[in-house]
Protein backbone atom coordinates (compact mmCIF):
# COMPACT_ATOMS: atom_id res chain seq x y z
CA UNK A 1 0.00 0.00 0.00
CA UNK A 2 1.59 3.53 -1.02
CA UNK A 3 0.69 5.87 0.73
CA UNK A 4 1.38 10.02 1.20
CA UNK A 5 0.96 10.30 4.93
CA UNK A 6 -0.16 8.45 7.53
CA UNK A 7 -3.60 9.44 8.59
CA UNK A 8 -4.94 7.78 5.41
CA UNK A 9 -3.86 4.06 7.59
CA UNK A 10 -7.00 2.76 9.36
CA UNK A 11 -7.42 3.79 13.06
CA UNK A 12 -7.70 0.15 14.02
CA UNK A 13 -3.69 -0.40 13.30
CA UNK A 14 -3.27 2.39 16.07
CA UNK A 15 -1.97 0.50 19.01
CA UNK A 16 -1.54 3.77 21.30
CA UNK A 17 -1.75 7.80 21.71
CA UNK A 18 -0.70 10.66 23.54
CA UNK A 19 -2.28 14.22 23.06
CA UNK A 20 -0.36 14.80 19.75
CA UNK A 21 0.57 11.20 18.62
CA UNK A 22 -0.58 7.66 17.40
CA UNK A 23 1.38 4.54 17.51
CA UNK A 24 1.65 1.44 15.03
CA UNK A 25 3.65 -1.59 14.53
CA UNK A 26 5.53 -0.63 11.26
CA UNK A 27 4.52 -2.39 8.09
CA UNK A 28 8.12 -3.21 7.16
CA UNK A 29 9.67 -4.27 10.72
CA UNK A 30 13.21 -4.17 11.04
CA UNK A 31 12.44 -6.20 14.59
CA UNK A 32 9.95 -7.49 16.54
CA UNK A 33 7.82 -4.61 18.03
CA UNK A 34 9.71 -2.03 15.66
CA UNK A 35 7.02 0.79 16.44
CA UNK A 36 6.13 4.11 14.32
CA UNK A 37 5.33 7.39 17.05
CA UNK A 38 3.18 9.79 13.93
CA UNK A 39 1.69 12.99 14.78
CA UNK A 40 -1.49 13.49 14.49
CA UNK A 41 -1.36 17.11 12.18
CA UNK A 42 0.28 16.80 9.16
CA UNK A 43 3.65 17.90 9.67
CA UNK A 44 6.20 16.88 7.28
CA UNK A 45 9.35 16.08 10.05
CA UNK A 46 10.73 16.55 13.04
CA UNK A 47 11.56 20.41 12.60
CA UNK A 48 8.29 21.50 11.69
CA UNK A 49 6.84 19.72 14.66
CA UNK A 50 5.17 22.27 17.40
CA UNK A 51 7.19 23.17 20.44
CA UNK A 52 4.42 21.17 22.34
CA UNK A 53 4.60 18.34 19.88
CA UNK A 54 8.20 18.29 20.16
CA UNK A 55 7.28 18.14 24.31
CA UNK A 56 4.81 15.19 23.97
CA UNK A 57 7.14 12.85 21.65
CA UNK A 58 8.89 11.99 24.91
CA UNK A 59 5.74 10.74 26.25
CA UNK A 60 5.13 8.52 22.65
CA UNK A 61 8.32 7.47 22.86
CA UNK A 62 8.33 5.69 26.06
CA UNK A 63 4.37 4.55 26.13
CA UNK A 64 5.85 3.10 22.61
CA UNK A 65 8.69 1.22 24.75
CA UNK A 66 5.86 0.28 27.50
CA UNK A 67 3.64 -1.46 24.64
CA UNK A 68 7.33 -3.14 23.32
CA UNK A 69 8.07 -4.32 26.71
CA UNK A 70 5.05 -5.73 27.34
CA UNK A 71 5.39 -8.38 24.62
CA UNK A 72 9.13 -9.07 24.46
CA UNK A 73 12.22 -7.89 26.27
CA UNK A 74 15.08 -5.89 24.49
CA UNK A 75 18.16 -5.89 25.20
CA UNK A 76 18.48 -1.98 23.70
CA UNK A 77 16.66 0.65 20.85
CA UNK A 78 17.31 2.49 18.37
CA UNK A 79 15.40 5.88 18.13
CA UNK A 80 15.41 7.21 14.83
CA UNK A 81 13.83 10.43 12.16
CA UNK A 82 14.66 10.45 8.77
CA UNK A 83 14.21 14.14 7.70
CA UNK A 84 14.13 14.83 4.17
CA UNK A 85 14.45 12.73 1.09
CA UNK A 86 17.97 12.61 1.34
CA UNK A 87 17.60 10.86 4.93
CA UNK A 88 15.84 8.41 3.41
CA UNK A 89 12.54 9.95 3.85
CA UNK A 90 9.80 8.47 2.24
CA UNK A 91 6.53 9.05 3.79
CA UNK A 92 6.56 13.19 4.53
CA UNK A 93 4.50 12.95 7.69
CA UNK A 94 6.54 12.71 10.81
CA UNK A 95 7.19 9.80 12.23
CA UNK A 96 9.79 8.18 14.49
CA UNK A 97 11.13 4.76 14.78
CA UNK A 98 11.34 2.75 18.04
CA UNK A 99 13.34 0.02 17.27
CA UNK A 100 14.02 -3.21 19.75
CA UNK A 101 17.44 -4.20 19.41
CA UNK A 102 18.17 -7.74 20.64
CA UNK A 103 21.99 -9.15 21.67
CA UNK A 104 23.03 -11.15 18.67
CA UNK A 105 20.33 -9.45 15.76
CA UNK A 106 23.51 -8.46 14.26
CA UNK A 107 27.29 -9.68 14.25
CA UNK A 108 28.58 -5.75 15.79
CA UNK A 109 26.29 -3.53 16.50
CA UNK A 110 28.55 -0.55 17.37
CA UNK A 111 28.13 2.81 15.52
CA UNK A 112 24.45 1.90 15.47
CA UNK A 113 22.91 4.44 13.38
CA UNK A 114 26.04 5.51 12.12
CA UNK A 115 25.81 2.75 9.81
CA UNK A 116 23.28 4.85 7.36
CA UNK A 117 25.95 5.31 5.39
CA UNK A 118 28.41 2.33 4.59
CA UNK A 119 31.90 2.47 6.20
CA UNK A 120 31.33 5.20 9.04
CA UNK A 121 29.56 2.85 11.11
CA UNK A 122 32.83 1.02 12.13
CA UNK A 123 35.64 3.40 13.64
Amino acid sequence: MSINNFLELPVDKHIGQTEHFFLIRDGFPVSLGHTLIISKQLRKDYFELTHDEKMDLDNAILLAKTLIEAESTPDGYNIGMNCGEAAGQTVFHFHCHLIPRFAGDMENPRGGVRHVIPSKGSY
